[in-house]
């Protein structure tokens, strides 16, 4: 969340961080909410568990089923980041009856990024006293079609996906760009940005109250969970 010219100090587990500097402009920072697992929970699912065999199978296999069959994943696998930050953390599938099968998991493992977004976007309505109006999404996993319905529907606000969904390496060429003087300015950027497609929430209020409710308790579980110390993170993602 950009905060302007001015460093704001999180009150609710953010980090502070530099944004952005275009020329003698004064610097713009912003709240950062870091989130250690999401699209990396499906490489997982993939490669150590052999649910599927391809990444991009995960979304087919996750509306195989209606619901998550109230199955939920937290996935800590090196301790749980913004807004929590406890590294004794571990991840844990709960929720599990016999009922459940390859498809609840799979499902459940997409949800846990909604539900991690979800946490992140608490936490900077918490420090900014902003009401999130619109999610803008990027990167690989927003290709997820039933992800993106998913975040709009428990963040009770629209997801919009953009024409490139590259954001960094657009960003880090734009910024490349206006130093060279390629670019006219900044509304040169803003005038290049389209939307691909955009998700409005269409979930009832009791029934995403209970998703969020079950998320916590989750989260409930995984917290505290190792008196061992800390074991170094092979994937960030």
């Amino acid at each position: 969340m950009n905060t302007g010219t001015e460093p704001v100090r999180s009150q609710a587990g953010l980090l502070t961080t530099l944004a952005y500097r275009f020329g003698d402009a004064p610097p713009c920072y912003a709240l950062e909410g870091a989130i250690a697992i999401t699209g990396a929970l499906v490489q997982w699912l993939r490669d150590n568990l052999g649910l599927v065999d391809n990444a991009s199978e995960i979304e087919a296999l996750a509306r195989s089923v209606p619901d998550n069959g109230d199955v939920y994943i937290v996935p800590a696998f090196s301790g749980l980041y913004a807004p929590y930050w406890d590294d004794s953390a571990r991840g844990v599938i709960a929720g599990l009856t016999r009922f459940s099968n390859r498809g609840h998991i799979a499902r459940a493992a997409l949800e846990s990024t909604a539900y991690q977004v979800c946490d992140v976007v608490g936490a900077m309505e918490a420090d900014s006293g902003i009401r999130l109006a619109t999610l803008k999404t990027d990167g690989g996993m927003v290709a997820n079609e039933l992800l993106m319905q998913f975040q709009a529907d428990m963040l009770g606000a629209p997801v919009v996906r953009p024409r490139i969904t590259e954001t960094t390496a657009l960003g880090a060429a734009y910024a490349a760009g206006l130093a060279v003087g390629y670019w006219a300015g900044t509304q040169e950027l803003r005038d290049n940005w389209g939307v691909d497609a955009t998700w409005q929430p269409a979930m009832p209020a009791e029934l995403r109250a209970h998703h969020r409710r079950s998320w916590k308790k989750a989260v409930g579980k995984s917290l505290g969970w190792s008196d061992r110390p800390q074991e170094p993170a092979d994937d960030i993602g």
